[in-house]
C-alpha cells in the first residue's frame, strides 16, 4: 500500500466532490470512507487509475450519506420544533433503526458509532470528537462496523444500553454541537421509555428534560454563550423541570442506579437552586463521585474537579484537576476558571486564551476569547 501516493491524490478527489456539488465536510467524510476502502482493497487489488477509483468511490459514499441525511430529516421533520411533554405519541421505524444498528457482532463503541453516522446524521469529525479519538481512527471505526454488518443477519436487534449511548450522544451534539438533534433525541427517548420500563431510560429522558428546559437561557440575543451562573433563571421551563425531576424520583426509588440517573441528579441540584450562590455543590460533588465510580471516564473527573472548587474551594478544585491529564478536552479551560477563582487573573486570562485555540466550536471559543479580554482589562485598571 502505497501511502504517499493515497495522500497525494486526497486534495484532487476533495476539490472534484466540492466542483461536483457537494459540501466541504461532506466531501471530506465521504474521501476518508474511500480512503478507508483503499487501504482495504487495493493490496489484493491494486486499480489501473487510482485517482478515478478515488473519485468514483468517494462520490458513491457522498450519496450514500446525502441519501441516508434526506432520510433522517424526513423522520425529524414528523417531530416538532420542541419535545411535547408527557408520554410519546405516534411511533415511526427510526427507533428500530437505531436498535438494528446496534448489532450484536459489534462492540459498543462501533455501533453508537455507525449509528450516530448511519441515523442520526453526525459526521465523522463530530462523533470523533466526542470519542476523544483522532478523525481517521473513528473512520476506520465506522468502516468496519458498516462490514461488519453488511455481512450479518438484521434479526437480533441490539441491546437497550447501546441504544441509550446512542441517544445521548445525539442529544449533546444537538444541544451544543453544529447541528440542532436535542429536541429528535428526546422525542425517541420517550417512546423508549413509553416500550421499556427500565430505570436508565426513565434516567436518560429525565437527564435530557432537565438540560432542554435551561435551553432558551443559554444564549444571549447576540447568540453568545451565557454560563450557568450567569443564566436568566426566570427563563428555565418549569414544566420541563418538574417532569424530568418527576421522572428521576420515580427511577431513583427502585434502587438500580446507572449513569444516566446520577447525571440527572446533578442536573437536578442545578435545577433546584433558585440562584447560582444558593447551589448545593456538596451534594453535587458526591453525584460525581458516585458517576466516576459507575463509569471511570475522565470528564466526569473534570467536571467533578469544578464541582470540588465550588464546594471547597478554588485550590482543593485545581488540586483535584492535577489528578489529570492535561490533554482532556476543556481541562485549560476548567484551569482558567479555577485560577481565576484563586485570584491569579494573569495566569487564568493566558489559560483562557489557549482554551480558545482548542475550543470546539464558534460559540465556546468566542466566550473563551471574551473571558481572557475581560481579565486583562481588570489587570491593566
Amino acid at each position: 500500500m502505497n501511502e504517499v501516493l493515497l495522500r497525494s491524490l486526497t486534495p484532487g478527489v476533495l476539490g472534484i466532490l466540492v466542483r461536483r456539488g457537494a459540501g466541504f465536510a461532506a466531501a471530506e467524510d465521504a474521501v476518508q470512507d474511500a480512503l478507508v476502502e483503499a487501504v482495504r482493497t487495493w493490496p489484493t487489488d491494486p486499480p489501473r487509475d487510482p485517482k478515478g477509483w478515488m473519485v468514483t468511490v468517494a462520490w458513491r459514499r457522498f450519496l450514500d450519506s446525502t441519501r441516508a441525511d434526506t432520510a433522517r430529516r424526513r423522520r425529524e421533520d414528523l417531530a416538532d420544533e420542541e419535545p411535547a411533554p408527557g408520554p410519546a405519541a405516534a411511533v415511526d421505524d427510526t427507533l428500530q433503526l437505531y436498535f438494528l444498528c446496534a448489532h450484536p457482532s459489534l462492540t459498543q463503541a462501533s455501533a453508537v458509532a455507525l449509528t450516530l453516522r448511519a441515523v442520526g446524521g453526525l459526521t465523522t469529525r463530530q462523533i470523533a470528537r466526542a470519542y476523544l479519538v483522532p478523525e481517521a481512527t473513528m473512520a476506520q471505526r465506522i468502516s468496519r462496523a458498516k462490514r461488519t454488518v453488511s455481512a450479518g443477519r438484521f434479526d437480533r436487534p441490539g441491546d437497550v444500553a447501546t441504544v441509550l449511548r446512542v441517544l445521548y450522544l445525539v442529544f449533546n451534539e444537538g444541544y451544543s454541537g453544529d447541528v440542532d438533534l436535542a429536541a429528535e433525541a428526546i422525542r425517541l427517548t420517550r417512546q423508549l421509555a413509553a416500550a421499556i420500563d427500565h430505570p436508565e431510560v426513565a434516567g436518560l429522558l429525565a437527564l435530557m428534560l432537565l438540560h432542554h428546559a435551561r435551553r432558551p437561557a443559554r444564549t444571549a440575543p447576540d447568540g453568545s454563550l451565557v454560563p450557568l451562573a450567569e443564566q436568566d433563571r426566570d427563563r428555565w421551563d418549569t414544566g420541563s423541570i418538574a417532569e424530568g425531576v418527576e421522572i428521576l424520583q420515580a427511577a431513583l426509588a427502585r434502587d438500580r442506579l446507572g449513569e444516566f440517573q446520577a447525571q440527572a441528579a446533578v442536573a437536578a441540584l442545578h435545577a433546584d437552586a433558585p440562584s447560582a450562590e444558593e447551589t448545593d455543590w456538596v451534594q453535587i460533588v458526591e453525584w460525581y463521585d458516585e458517576l466516576a465510580r459507575l463509569t471511570d471516564n475522565p470528564v466526569v473527573r473534570l467536571n467533578r474537579a469544578v464541582a470540588v472548587g465550588e464546594a471547597d474551594g478554588p485550590r482543593a478544585g485545581l488540586a483535584a484537576l492535577g489528578e489529570l491529564d492535561d490533554s482532556l478536552p476543556r481541562h485549560c479551560a476548567v484551569a482558567a476558571y479555577l485560577h481565576e477563582r484563586d485570584g491569579d487573573l494573569a495566569k487564568a486570562a493566558r489559560l483562557y486564551a489557549e482554551a480558545a485555540l482548542k475550543a470546539p466550536n464558534l460559540a465556546e471559543r468566542d466566550h473563551l476569547t471574551r473571558r481572557a479580554a475581560r481579565l486583562n482589562d481588570r489587570r491593566d485598571r
